[in-house]
């Protein structure tokens, strides 16, 4: 019996071991069931593959491919020992191991912690790995691919969506769906939640009068676009410098950091107006001391008008050179043609207004004044020979000198030639000899006179010249619409009128000698007509016309025609000379330069 005692209890003792190993197996197997992910153990590596124990009865086999690539040795980049994530595919095969896999576990992982972040709005990384339809795609941990939208991007649409790709930036999730594998990033919700908090921070302090340092985040042709910290101010081009600016782009690229002053700021409409300027001293505060009038300046010509050329001195100081400041001795009808937009010159200050911020600049004052050479070289009862420049329907403009002209009346051109136009005898570019008659320092104007370079033929004409002679070296000085100038001798010139002229086949030309006949001299106007018709046959009506003028010339007065005039008309010729002179000052100019 004991010995049957015996026996039976050491059989109830391997009874409850046996239970209790194959409770502890059968607990293991519950464990690693399919289609979880259970942690283990690396227990080998071999070439191709790890064996790792995740605690049950059998062990699975991973290929090593799945833990990544090697160190720079060719070692494996696990360790026995290490701890690991694995995946159950299936139960033990025919070989008594599981299939189990750690990128699949990787994956699942990261999907769960993805649907963790999307529940909690928490964010998660990734990197930008392809631009694809519609947006970019984006690589998150474990290799799991997503969706950015283009519109999710940035705050503003980008353009150049690829510079973005190999970026590795923060996303919000905010569409999942595990089972399709669909996952929608945004990085614009993220920014607006950071431009809004960043925003109230600034609207905080920010007040008119302040230097706020901001980034130029846009520019357009108007001004510079300011991103203060979640809020915009508009730099306009008007207040970026004192000086001038074309456009923006000149002064600012994307991106740069920028010191401002605001200058206006609507908390309602939360529209701010920036300046950079103002936070530089005006050059206009100095302008008076710097540039005083006489200094000799340069600057770079920034823009043309009609009427002259504004020159840039310095940033933010602009003076005009007047086109009357161009040059003494030419008529600028146009600044452009002398100068050119970018082209740097040297200039002399005239004149400087700080409070209109004005300057006045000249080109021609760094020459000599070519009035003062010639006031220094001539005085009046000089000889002059020049150029004729222009002509006008009251007298003649002759070059003396470079940049001074002087004008020739029209009743100071002939003492015989009574001339209504003066075209109708000279022409422009002949040289002509002239005596000096006045100087007008005020006005720097010169009068000539041509027909001084005689006396006046008038006391002894009829007797030199009677009515009825015949001049055979008579030379032609020009023709004109009604008849033709003749020259008898130097300072005597008669006309020929139409009706008393004699077409020849030739032609009649200029400087042609020719054969004439006084033919009537009119002592009170001063003029001497000639005949080219019939020369000498009425002998006798001559006679009755010279007597005639003698007797009149007689009567006059014992002195001269000259003095018979000035008796008559008095100080009526003076008068009109010089309101011809006033009157048509301004064609001087015009009419001076080809």
């Amino acid at each position: 019996m004991p010995t049957a005692n015996h026996d039976s209890s050491e059989n109830d003792s391997g009874a409850e071991t046996f239970a209790a190993i194959f409770e502890a197996t059968a607990d293991s197997d519950a464990f690693a069931k399919e289609g979880e992910i259970v942690a283990g153990t690396i227990v080998q590596i071999d070439r191709d593959f790890v064996i790792v124990d995740i605690g049950g009865k059998s062990e699975g086999v991973i290929p090593l491919k799945e833990f990544g690539d090697s160190d720079e040795e060719g070692k494996p980049a696990v360790a026995v020992g290490s701890k690991v994530d694995v995946f159950v595919e299936s139960r033990e095969s025919d070989d008594g191991l599981l299939r189990i896999s750690k990128e699949k576990a990787d994956r699942l992982k990261v999907w769960d912690d993805i649907s963790a972040a999307c529940e909690r709005n928490q964010l998660i990384e990734g990197t930008i790995s392809q631009r694809v339809k519609g947006g970019l795609s984006v690589t998150i941990k474990g290799g799991v691919k997503a969706f950015l939208p283009g519109s999710q991007v940035d705050l503003r649409p980008i353009r150049n969506l690829d510079r973005l790709i190999g970026q590795t930036l923060e996303f919000k999730v905010i569409k999942f769906n595990k089972k399709r594998g669909n996952i929608v990033l945004s990085r614009r919700v993220l920014l607006e939640q950071e431009r809004d908090e960043l925003k109230a921070k600034t609207l905080e302090t920010l007040h008119e009068g302040m230097t706020v340092e901001g980034t130029i985040k846009n520019i357009t042709e108007y001004g510079a676009f300011v991103d203060l910290g979640g809020i915009d101010g508009l730099l306009h081009i008007t207040d970026m410098s004192w000086g001038r600016v074309n456009h923006p782009s000149e002064v600012f690229n994307v991106g740069d950091k920028v010191e401002v002053k605001v200058l206006k700021y609507n908390a309602e409409t939360e529209r701010v107006s920036l300046g950079l300027k103002q936070t530089m001293e005006d050059p206009w505060n100095h302008a008076t001391e710097a540039y005083p009038p006489g200094k000799k300046i340069s600057g770079k010509v920034m823009s043309i008008t009609d009427y002259g050329a504004f020159v840039e001195i310095e940033p933010g100081i602009e003076g005009l050179i007047h086109v009357s400041e161009m040059s003494w001795t030419k008529k600028i009808k146009h600044p452009s043609k002398l100068l050119e937009i970018g082209q740097v010159v040297e200039c002399q200050v005239l004149e400087v207004d700080s409070s209109a911020k004005r300057i006045s600049l000249g080109l021609k004052q760094l020459e000599p004044d070519p009035w003062e050479l010639f006031t220094e070289q001539y005085q009046p009862g000089d000889r002059i020979t020049g150029k004729i420049r222009s002509i006008t329907d009251y007298g003649v403009f002759v070059g003396i000198e470079d940049g001074v002209d002087g004008m020739v009346h029209k009743t100071d051109l002939s003492w015989t030639v009574r001339l209504n136009n003066p075209a109708d005898l000279y022409t422009k570019g002949t040289t002509l000899q002239a005596i000096i008659l006045s100087i007008n320092h005020d006005e720097k104007k010169v009068s000539l006179g041509v027909k001084q370079l005689w006396d006046d033929p008038w006391p002894t004409l009829l007797t030199e010249y009677p009515i009825g002679r015949v001049v055979e070296d008579a030379v032609i000085m020009s023709a004109c619409d009604y008849g033709c100038f003749i020259r008898l001798r130097e300072g005597v010139e008669g006309l020929v009128p139409m009706q008393d002229m004699v077409e020849t086949e030739e032609g009649l030309k200029a400087n042609q000698v020719i054969q004439v006949e006084i033919s009537s001299v009119d002592t009170m106007d001063r003029r001497v007509y000639l005949n080219m018709k019939n020369i000498g046959s009425d002998k006798e009506g001559a006679a009755q016309r010279q007597k005639k003028a003698l007797k009149a010339q007689a009567d006059a007065t014992p002195g001269t025609i000259g003095d018979l005039i000035k008796e008559k008309l008095g100080g009526k010729l003076d008068t009109m000379k010089k309101d011809d002179e006033d009157g048509e000052d301004g064609e001087d100019g015009e009419d001076g330069e080809d």
